[in-house]
């Protein structure tokens, strides 16, 4: 495992109590950096929290993303905690099952679009102001290669991440002079607890469509993550990074 330098830097990690979340958490605390780790699930997060080596530089806030004062509460307790945020990984998502388009409920429809694009927004929005005020900033969203590619019985899923993408290329744009870095992962499907919501035909579905014919490891998507947040990514914002193992065409 090649070592990331993120000694003295303070990284937030949204839907950390689990999955790819808590990977990149694991490979942060190993480079140096302390952690706070978002969650909804309260007893998840705190088991996480107690689970990670060098738990003295890890805190753990429960929020729910799409609400602004909910966002803005885990900030202030984060700086509280750590003084500085230096690196945001926008992780916390939700497929909302399986359904064609017109079968899908609009309520199931605004949950996912609100997790995962107004989410992000909102941290975003709630967190760039006090790099710009330190001069830096490493921001990761974690899209996918349905926001490239729309999986079908996963609209709402796939629109919900190719807006991500889209943040991703305004914000990067926004930012480009300011040293506050902003880029996007597009894994293919990685085996967490995220596949407990998904039909077994769309998993055989997206295991069909990777050429490597496995599923992304949590830990292989934290590698590129954890490059991203540091220092030596300094040229790249407003980049799509790709991981589905060869599926992506372009």
């Amino acid at each position: 495992m090649n070592q990331v330098d993120l000694a003295g830097r303070t990284v937030v990690i949204t839907g950390g109590a689990r999955g790819i979340g808590y990977a990149v958490a694991q490979r942060s605390l190993k480079s140096g950096a302390q952690v706070a780790l978002w969650d909804i699930d309260a007893e998840r997060l705190q088991r996480a929290a107690d689970e990670l080596d060098g738990a003295d530089r890890v805190s753990a806030t429960v929020v729910e993303l799409t609400d602004e004062a909910s966002v803005e509460a885990a900030v202030q307790k984060t700086l509280a905690a750590h003084g500085k945020i230096d690196v945001l990984v926008n992780n916390a998502g939700i497929t909302g099952g399986n359904g064609t388009t017109w079968e899908l409920a609009p309520d199931v429809w605004r949950r996912v679009i609100d997790v995962n694009l107004t989410g992000p927004f909102l941290t975003c929005r709630a967190i760039v102001p006090h790099m710009l005020k330190n001069g830096y900033g490493r921001i990761v969203n974690i899209a996918s290669v349905a926001g490239k590619e729309g999986n079908p019985n996963a609209s709402h899923y796939s629109a919900s991440k190719a807006g991500l993408i889209g943040l991703t290329k305004s914000l990067g744009k926004e930012l480009a002079t300011k040293n506050v870095l902003v880029n996007a992962v597009t894994p293919a499907a990685a085996k967490t607890e995220i596949f407990d919501s998904m039909s077994q035909q769309h998993i055989d579905y997206m295991l069909s469509k990777i050429p490597m014919n496995r599923f992304l490891l949590p830990e292989e998507a934290a590698s590129l993550i954890l490059w991203l947040s540091s220092e030596d990514c300094a040229f790249s914002t407003g980049a799509v990074f790709d991981l589905s193992g060869g599926r992506a065409t372009y």
